[in-house]
């Protein structure tokens, strides 16, 4: 097993000794945790009717999940140095791109997630047009295909045979000049998508903040409090957006440049640096994929009840 990265051609060394060790026993865990978890959420999500934007929105989050979860056997492998330059370049040109193409989209349904609530909460008596099942649906199409527009290229692009004598190698060493462009432009549109469903959840949650305080305040019985703790329910998935992504990718766009623009020998050891925390971040983003249930199971009472009635083994029929 390699213990080094050639990556340029000046001579920087990356060093990867403890990465080679670490990374594959840590996704080794969150793939068998993440296949049990979501694999069990699929099942129940899919035998409940789809008859709320929520539910839509969440179904297709069980997706970019077991999306991203597939993807971990390759990484672990991959980072582990087991298999030849063949498995390297499988899991730069498809695995990768897969997994972050999921994370992305997973993002995207959090902030459309955080405005229906918004909407549930904040305007319970209005007639939107977003809060219909079919225009969410309408939605979520866009959301898939917008994001496997931007990912195919990076895949298509990808068309350079690495060096077979290198088991180790930069991914971008396999895109052509036009690739690396689309890889850079990407990453900078994914910030837009991360900063922008950010900016929405700002707001979302500052106006569903009030209102849950006002609802405090305004408590006088048991069921007003039950109501305000259900609605304070909700900040789960900012504690998850924040958690998960948010040090990915504030980390994200130096990691790009480092990979896409010449460095000289002594960027060294600010690029080693910026490659573990990198790592270290994206591990921290794929741990979304165990806490994603946490978001099924306290803001839709279908799913949690579903899920006590299928760990107790007494199959239930819910209404709707």
């Amino acid at each position: 097993m390699n213990a080094t990265i050639s990556t340029n051609s000046t001579g920087c060394v990356r060093d990867t000794s403890v990465t080679a060790v670490v990374l594959p026993c840590i996704y080794g865990v969150l793939f068998v945790l993440a296949l049990a978890l979501n694999s069990l959420a699929a099942w129940i999500f899919f035998t409940i009717p789809t008859n709320s934007t929520l539910r839509v929105y969440l179904k297709n989050m069980v997706v970019a999940d077991l999306l991203v979860t597939v993807t971990l056997p390759v990484r672990v492998l991959e980072d582990a140095g087991v298999g030849s330059w063949r498995l390297r370049a499988f899991y730069c040109r498809y695995s990768s791109v897969l997994c972050y193409m999921s994370m992305n989209i997973t993002i995207l349904f959090l902030g459309l997630i955080s405005l229906d609530r918004y909407l549930k909460i904040v305007r319970p008596f209005g007639q939107y047009a977003l809060q219909k099942v079919r225009v969410a649906r309408v939605l979520s199409a866009v959301v898939w295909v917008v994001m496997l527009s931007l990912a195919l290229p990076n895949t298509i692009l990808a068309d350079k045979l690495p060096e077979q004598s290198a088991v180790k190698f930069k991914c971008t060493s396999m895109k052509n000049k036009l690739g690396l462009l689309w890889y850079e432009g990407s990453a900078y549109f994914v910030q837009v998508v991360f900063w922008g469903t950010l900016t929405l959840m700002v707001v979302c949650y500052t106006f569903i903040s009030r209102a849950v305080y006002q609802s405090y305040k305004a408590s006088r019985s048991s069921s007003e409090a039950t109501s305000r703790r259900t609605k304070a329910k909700v900040f789960v998935v900012v504690a998850v957006f924040f958690i998960c992504f948010a040090p990915f990718y504030f980390a994200l766009v130096p990691y790009s440049l480092s990979q896409t623009r010449q460095n000289t020998a002594n960027d060294c050891s600010s690029e080693n640096a910026i490659f573990i925390i990198k790592e270290t971040t994206l591990w921290l983003s794929t741990t979304n994929v165990c806490l994603d249930p946490l978001i099924y199971i306290f803001l839709c009472k279908t799913f949690r009840r579903q899920l006590m009635a299928t760990l107790s083994r007494k199959p239930r029929i819910f209404t709707v």
